[in-house]
């Protein structure tokens, strides 16, 4: 057994928020974001202030408070480092949901216990360790099964939880927006479901059939229970809201519809949680989103606007961060987010230079990818691969990253290094050759001729009866708009 303290602090003593806090952006006024981070920060639990009924269901026991918390993890393959890493991962993850962080135990078995995850006698060692930190829960690095669960916090006696749990509550800690509250909230539904018990009478069941077949008079159950009506009422929740997704979905491809036909670039920003994502998109498009030094800062979507160092426009999308293990449950719940990464022109794959293991988190990105775009019609949407935070990395780290990964750009979104060389390949790898055309334009259709003036180039235009004659090369999308006017 291996004894960590506190394994990651997701403070720096340097301050260095500029990946995903405030302070690297320099703006006279709060921005959007910024006074997102003061509304997000102004509400902090308070330990020991818990009113919990004794007699609860699962439902209530598993939203109970993250306070003071011991991990376990089990070290089933890979090196020590890679063990280390996923539960230091864990620990900030921990932090990042209001917890404390008081000690870490990894157990290395060819496969987690069936029974108590981390075996018997070591379920009694962590014991100790509960009562000698005096933790309140238990946090295990994986996702437990219901009996996991039980026969675990049987030998602990507080309340154990696992990785799974602890993104889900994270998720629902940050989600702003309607649809990803809805989102977050189908997939805690689709964790809670199988795992709800109950005790005392509302275990009661009914004895069924006529009176004496199964026990008879004074024998049968009050009827259905408390955990079924959970249950029903579970479910009757999470048919309503994939319809309210499904809603909003329409809602979102309408507007990805008319960009698409307007024939503007999309580029996607994916990668690895706390990355520095929503730095990059504000560094490209001087905007103001909410960024933040933790996990999962940004679980809605955000499109913006940016020019090329030609002046052509494009629109950069900002998407949920990916992580080890992410929950089954919330790729499934944000599939319909992530379809914008399906849609786009072009796939900013931003990797944590700062990272001890970056190429795990490759890794770990492109698994869930693989799987949002095994249902897309067309093909995978190229990718470039952007290492960020190379001010913060380690000069090894960079050359080895260097060597293998050749055709990347390697960027700092807190000093600005490197953001031109990005915006040049930008350019080159969303170059869309242009069409000649020679059109005659209605006076009815001056939205046509306003898009040939923004995102073409005007050989010959004149004034006609009938309309504008124009001789332009312009976009291939806009090209094909223009076919019925052909002259």
């Amino acid at each position: 057994m291996t004894n960590t303290s506190r394994t990651r602090n997701t403070t720096d003593d340097t301050d260095r928020t500029g990946y995903d806090g405030p302070e690297g952006w320099a703006h006279d006024d709060p921005s959007v974001g910024e006074m997102q981070l003061e509304d997000r920060s102004a509400l902090r639990r308070v330990a020991g202030l818990s009113t919990e009924l004794e007699d609860i269901t699962e439902v209530e026991y598993r939203q109970l408070r993250l306070e003071r918390v011991v991990l376990a993890g089990v070290w089933t393959g890979g090196t020590a480092a890679q063990a280390d890493a996923s539960l230091t991962e864990l620990a900030a993850l921990a932090e990042t949901a209001g917890s404390e962080v008081l000690e870490g135990m990894v157990q290395r078995r060819d496969k987690p216990d069936a029974a108590t995850y981390i075996g018997s006698g070591k379920a009694e060692e962590l014991r100790e360790i509960v009562l000698a930190t005096g933790a309140d829960t238990v946090i295990c690095d994986g996702e437990l099964t219901p009996a996991q669960l039980t026969a675990l916090e049987k030998v602990v006696k507080v309340k154990v939880i696992d990785r799974t749990a602890l993104i889900l509550d994270i998720f629902a800690q940050h989600a702003t927006s309607r649809e990803g509250k809805a989102q977050v909230s189908l997939a805690q539904m689709e964790y809670m479901l199988p795992r709800l018990r109950g005790w005392g009478e509302s275990m009661s069941r009914q004895a069924g059939g006529r009176a004496g077949s199964n026990g008879g008079v004074g024998l049968r159950g009050p009827g259905e229970t408390k955990i079924e009506t959970d249950r029903r009422r579970i479910r009757e929740r999470m048919a309503k809201l994939r319809r309210e997704i499904k809603g909003m979905k329409a809602a979102r491809d309408t507007k990805r519809t008319r960009r698409l036909r307007n024939g503007i670039p999309s580029v996607a920003i994916v990668g690895y949680t706390n990355a520095g994502k929503s730095s990059l998109l504000n560094r490209l498009t001087g905007s103001g989103v909410l960024v933040e030094n933790a996990l999962f800062a940004t679980l809605d979507p955000t499109t913006r606007r940016a020019a090329l160092p030609d002046g052509r426009e494009f629109v950069l999308t900002d998407t949920v961060g990916f992580v080890r293990h992410l929950p089954t449950q919330l790729v499934e719940a944000f599939r319909s987010t992530l379809e914008e990464v399906a849609d786009a022109d072009l796939l900013l794959h931003v990797v944590d230079g700062s990272d001890p293991l970056p190429t795990e988190q490759i890794k770990a990105v492109r698994e869930v990818l693989t799987d949002v775009l095994r249902e897309s019609d067309g093909p995978p949407p190229p990718e470039l691969i952007v290492v960020n935070k190379v001010d913060a990395a380690d000069p090894v780290t960079l050359t080895q990253l260097r060597g293998l990964l050749t055709d990347s750009v390697f960027v700092s979104a807190y000093t600005g290094e490197g953001i031109e060389e990005l915006r040049e390949r930008l350019a080159r790898l969303l170059e869309d050759p242009d069409v000649e055309v020679k059109v005659l334009v209605p006076y009815t259709r001056g939205d046509l001729l306003s898009r040939i003036h923004s995102d073409g180039q005007i050989l010959h235009s004149a004034h006609e009866a009938d309309g504008t004659r124009v001789h332009a090369r312009v976009p291939r999308a806009l090209a094909s708009a223009l076919d019925e006017y052909a002259a």
